[in-house]
């Protein structure tokens, strides 16, 4: 989000873009990363890689704990995705599927019946959908050459540890911005819109994005992904096969007050590494591990299956994934495509866990005008024994742009007094290291083409 970022401290919300003015923390290529998980990225190794892709986010963040119901501290939003931009209502072919079902997604019962996404894909918190889903209708209706009813598709995970998910604090205002303000571009991650206060593997998660570029002997095809990220337990996290979760035990989510629920007590020497730092990251954020973080186990280590969660679901949480590509892939085919995206989280140690919604949504920006041609729509379509190319890229982007959101979180405050740090990039790479898949410091290398800057 460099044209425009939303923060809000106790004031006004303002419209997030895709691009932001922070600078952004290195990413998985930049750290040397994505060479591990394969394939090729895109320019932006983003969803909007894929012409025509716009995401927009509203992030709203105000209030410190402890939480009192309806005044915060907040720690939501929305992220919005447009299949073919803002300004173009073409219908895409689309697909969608559950790993695991307890969560939710709206209008995925007509996609599955027409083939058809009709509109804006929205992602927000559990307990913002219907807000979401109205603002959406609205926005449509206001807009000439939009038709004027529809059924809108939101997907949501949850963010009430962090957030005062019952203040319903996602306003129609807020869905507007962030489907207005959507751009093509670099895109925003981490604590941004949908993700600000989701949690991934224990540690800070939220908004990620990936692409993969197939060679032109497979078509040349882009597929991009976008995840929200906000499940999994710390032990079985892993990255390009190397289990992180394992060697990273400490600085797991902790009460900076004092213990409440299943969380324990922050261990005082690391509340001092973490106060917020002067230049104020905002509300709720308390300084970020980057690179040249701590990289000492700050602690003896842990029981990672039940500390910060009650042992009985270490792995609750839900995600969602979308996944866009501009192969001219069939509703059938996209289906196909939108399970592969199942690979790439457990490749991250996903399980699809009892408690957790896993929703993905597959759409193809080929064949324009399918949807609404006055007679028969000529439509292509890869063959079926041409899709492995598509499947692997999905496979491994939907795994980057999980890595890319933990990679971009910052450290966090919120709830009645929840702390949830951010993935050390600096002991990430000693583990990657130690396995052999080592990366390197984001200021050791030149950035890629059409990458997106690093911290200096």
């Amino acid at each position: 989000m460099r044209a425009l970022f939303c923060l809000v401290l106790l004031c006004a919300p303002l419209a997030a873009t895709a691009q932001d003015v922070r600078p952004a923390k290195p990413r998985a290529r930049e750290l040397g990363l994505s060479a591990h998980i394969g394939g090729t990225p895109g320019a932006l190794d983003a969803i909007t890689d894929v012409a025509g892709v716009e995401v927009g986010h509203t992030t709203l963040v105000a209030g410190e704990p402890p939480l009192t119901a309806g005044k915060g501290p907040v720690r939501t939003g929305v992220t919005v995705v447009h299949p073919r931009g803002r300004a173009n209502s073409d219908p895409v072919f689309g697909a969608w599927f559950t790993l695991n079902g307890n969560g939710e997604m709206t209008g995925t019962t007509w996609i599955e019946e027409s083939g058809f996404v009709e509109g804006p894909v929205a992602i927000t918190n559990t307990h913002s959908v219907g807000a979401v889903h109205d603002a959406i209708l609205r926005w449509q209706t206001m807009r000439p050459g939009i038709q004027q009813w529809g059924l809108p598709v939101v997907a949501e995970t949850y963010d009430g540890d962090l957030n005062d998910i019952n203040g319903f604090h996602v306003t129609s205002d807020h869905v507007f911005k962030a489907l207005d303000g959507a751009a093509g571009g670099p895109v925003a991650e981490g604590n941004v819109g949908g993700g600000t206060g989701m949690i991934c593997h224990q540690f800070k998660g939220g908004i990620g994005t990936a692409s993969r570029v197939l060679p032109e002997g497979e078509g040349g095809f882009t597929v991009g992904v976008l995840v929200q990220c906000n499940y999994g337990s710390r032990a079985r996290l892993s990255v390009a096969g190397v289990p992180v979760g394992q060697e990273i035990q400490d600085l797991m989510p902790c009460a900076t007050r004092s213990a409440f629920g299943p969380f324990k007590a922050c261990e005082p020497a690391r509340d001092a590494r973490h106060r917020a730092p002067a230049d104020g990251v905002g509300a709720g954020s308390v300084g970020n591990d980057g690179i040249g973080g701590d990289r000492g186990s700050g602690g003896d280590p842990i029981d990672v299956e039940s500390r910060g969660v009650d042992g009985i679901d270490a792995d609750r949480g839900s995600i969602i994934v979308i996944v866009a590509t501009d192969a001219p892939l069939l509703p059938h085919q996209l289906k196909r495509l939108a399970t592969r995206a199942s690979l790439g989280i457990g490749r991250m140690g996903g399980l699809g866990a009892n408690s957790s919604g896993d929703i993905f949504l597959a759409f193809s920006t080929a064949n324009p005008g399918a949807a609404t041609a006055p007679g028969r729509a000529p439509v292509e379509m890869v063959p079926n024994r041409r899709i492995n190319g598509l499947f692997q890229a999905t496979v491994q982007a939907t795994e980057e742009a999980i890595l890319n959101a933990l990679l971009a979180a910052e450290t966090m405050e919120g709830g009645e007094g929840l702390r949830v740090y951010a993935l050390p990039h600096g002991r990430l790479l000693d583990v990657m290291a130690r396995y052999g898949r080592a990366g390197h410091d984001a200021g050791s290398t030149t950035n890629p083409p059409g990458s997106r800057g690093v911290r200096p």
